[in-house]
């Protein structure tokens, strides 16, 4: 799968193009209260959830489909590393545990069955601190490109969370300004914003280079949290 080969590639950069996804991850975990204890972390990625975390925890479960990203997650004995695609049917169901909360920063967008996986983080009955991208991600340089977006829009993705989840909703948008739009594109294949979906040919990309009229890019990201 090519999200799975993306995220593995960029692992060893990764830390350098991910503003935005920190800036998604500060915002989650500022909104937590409660201080749980113990925490499901879906989409972990090289730990950005646990390093934001200022309170003292009992146990931490990181899950994630790239090796490369996991092996560069922070590790303690009360830290659980679980190599793992939540796009699988039943991951999730096999993870035995009592949670406090369950955390995704940035990761959900790439569920390919989104209702099946919102029942299966239901069914762990705790908490829940979702971030997800929308489809008015990269808004204006779709609509240069004359491209369909690749994400669920903001409302469809509400609408199954309901289903599942009694939980306030949000949706936020930053921008990040680029020198340059080499630094741009840069920044899009190293993020894992894109989560390695080609869409334009190299051609393509070359002429949207010089025709794309701005010098920032947009992101959606809708808040799940209750």
């Amino acid at each position: 799968m090519r999200v799975h080969a993306e995220f593995s590639r960029s692992a060893d950069t990764y830390e350098q193009y991910h503003m935005i996804q920190q800036k998604v991850v500060n915002k989650l975990i500022g909104s937590i209260s409660d201080m749980p204890q113990k925490i499901l972390d879906i989409g972990c990625g090289s730990g950005a959830v646990f390093k934001a975390i200022d309170w003292e925890l009992e146990h931490f479960t990181a899950l994630d489909f790239s090796e490369s990203m996991l092996s560069k997650h922070p590790v303690s004995k009360d830290i659980t590393c679980k190599l793992a695609d939540f796009n699988e049917e039943d991951t999730l169901e096999k993870i035995s545990g009592d949670f406090d909360r369950i955390i995704s920063a940035s990761a959900l967008q790439w569920a390919v069955h989104l209702d099946r996986v919102f029942a299966a983080i239901a069914a762990f009955k705790a908490p829940v601190s979702l971030a997800i991208f929308t489809c008015n991600t990269f808004e204006s340089l779709y609509k240069c490109a004359k491209l369909k977006p690749i994400l669920r829009c903001s409302d469809e993705v509400i609408t199954l969370a309901k289903k599942h989840f009694d939980a306030h909703f949000e949706v936020v948008t930053y921008t990040l300004a680029f020198e340059s739009p080499r630094e741009m594109f840069r920044y899009i294949k190293k993020s894992g914003v894109s989560g390695g979906r080609r869409v334009l040919s190299y051609k393509q990309t070359k002429r949207l280079m010089q025709e794309y009229p701005h010098n920032y890019l947009e992101f959606e990201v809708l808040f799940i949290c209750n």
